[in-house]
């Protein structure tokens, strides 16, 4: 019997090594998908007054969920692959948070990025293009990823920076006719213009007006130019926007103080204009470069993901605003956790307790935008494993068959 026993447990053992083989076979081209291996192990026979001696085999199923599949690219943005340790985090129809590496998401009708096990991305709301200030942590900041862009948005302008030149050799204007007094026959050195952004994306000029009051100091003053008079000059409706004072080294020509100017845009937010790179010299009035936020209204016209994870939504304005941080699940044991249907897993005792981070932080790897992870089957490892299954299966039943006989030849004596 105990040969008998021995051969059915080998064969069983053969079944099931099998039946690995198959499913890493079948889940050759599945995104992400870790393959499995059977792990044989002997049967001991402890009978209590007996010697312990080997009575056949036993099986287990081990999952290889930390290797590494080859990532390669796509032409689809929200493609995702995990480019080192994590899993994103997706939810079932019925909210429960599962892990996978199958970052193969598409938005549905409703714009939710759903993979093709039909689970939904998770990520925390944010907007922090950096993702520095923000730390991912619990399953209480996730939601469903959503990017639906039907709406259109508009930025207003924040911040400037102009570098120009103001020459020293201009001659002093007297206050009574500074720009500031808003008069007719107020007098100005040099003028130039700012196209500043609205809370509603409208374009308002601001006039710059600089007016030299002193061997090493000028006048700045604002105004907005809609409310100029006939001919776009003085006097203006309103009183100057905003007015500054900027002073020079008179060594170096740079400038000392009065940076930045603060100029409240008509409808709009304050302006922090930066005039740090200023400069006082024998040479003509020259602007070098000029740079502005803001934008107008645009329409979404796609997504960008960093590899912080980090999802812009891009505006055909040319705006970009951060709209998630996509972060990363870990778990102690990874090669322990439960596998479910649509190539996810959820956490078990002897996995370990989930652990959120995000990705590039806390020994996590990197997200890979527009690419996929492939499976980690070699189908020529398989096919190999699979003639050995086969062979060793032939094996032991024919030491099954050779048991019955012995078993035919008793029952022939004994009759």
């Amino acid at each position: 019997m105990s040969v008998l026993n021995t051969a059915v447990s080998g064969m069983l053992g053969d079944s099931n090594w099998l039946s690995t083989i198959a499913q890493n076979v079948s889940n050759a081209n599945t995104t992400g998908y870790k393959n499995v291996e059977t792990e044989f192990s002997a049967l001991v026979d402890s009978s209590p007054g007996a010697p312990s001696q080997v009575a056949g085999v036993t099986t287990k199923m081990v999952a290889y969920n930390t290797l590494q599949g080859q990532v390669e690219s796509t032409q689809t943005t929200t493609d995702l692959a995990v480019q080192g340790a994590g899993y994103f985090l997706v939810s079932d129809g019925s909210g429960n948070v599962l892990l996978t590496r199958n970052g193969s998401f598409v938005p549905d009708s409703q714009g939710n990025l759903v993979n093709s096990g039909g689970y939904y991305l998770m990520a925390a709301p944010t907007t922090d293009a950096t993702a520095a200030n923000q730390s991912v942590n619990s399953l209480a900041q996730l939601q469903r990823v959503n990017i639906d862009g039907s709406a259109e948005t508009a930025s207003p302008s924040t911040i400037a920076k102009m570098a120009l030149n103001l020459p020293s050799t201009a001659s002093l204007i007297a206050a009574t006719s500074l720009p500031s007094t808003n008069s007719a026959s107020a007098q100005y050195t040099n003028e130039t213009t700012v196209s500043a952004y609205d809370n509603l994306g409208g374009s308002r000029t601001v006039d710059l007006f600089f007016a030299k009051t002193g061997a090493n100091t000028w006048e700045v003053d604002a105004y907005d130019a809609s409310t100029a008079a006939s001919g776009g000059s003085f006097p203006f409706s309103s009183g100057p926007l905003a007015t500054s004072t900027l002073t020079f080294d008179p060594t170096t020509g740079v400038l000392k103080t009065g940076s930045p100017m603060s100029i409240p845009v008509p409808g709009g937010q304050s302006l922090s204009l930066d005039l740090s790179n200023a400069t006082q010299l024998s040479s003509s009035f020259g602007i070098t470069s000029a740079t502005i936020n803001g934008n107008a209204p645009g329409t979404m016209s796609g997504v960008s993901i960093a590899q912080n994870g980090v999802m812009s939504f891009n505006y055909s304005n040319g705006a970009t605003s951060a709209a998630y941080i996509i972060a990363l699940g870990a778990v102690p044991s990874p090669d322990n956790l439960t596998t479910k249907l649509g190539d996810a897993f959820e956490t078990s005792a002897s996995s370990g307790p989930l652990e959120i981070n995000n990705a590039q932080s806390g020994g996590l790897g990197t997200i890979e935008s527009s690419s996929l992870e492939s499976s980690t089957v070699d189908l020529a490892t398989e096919l190999t494993n699979m003639i050995q299954a086969q062979s060793a299966y032939e094996a032991n039943s024919k030491v099954f068959q050779t048991g019955t006989n012995i078993f035919d030849v008793l029952n022939k004596l004994q009759a």
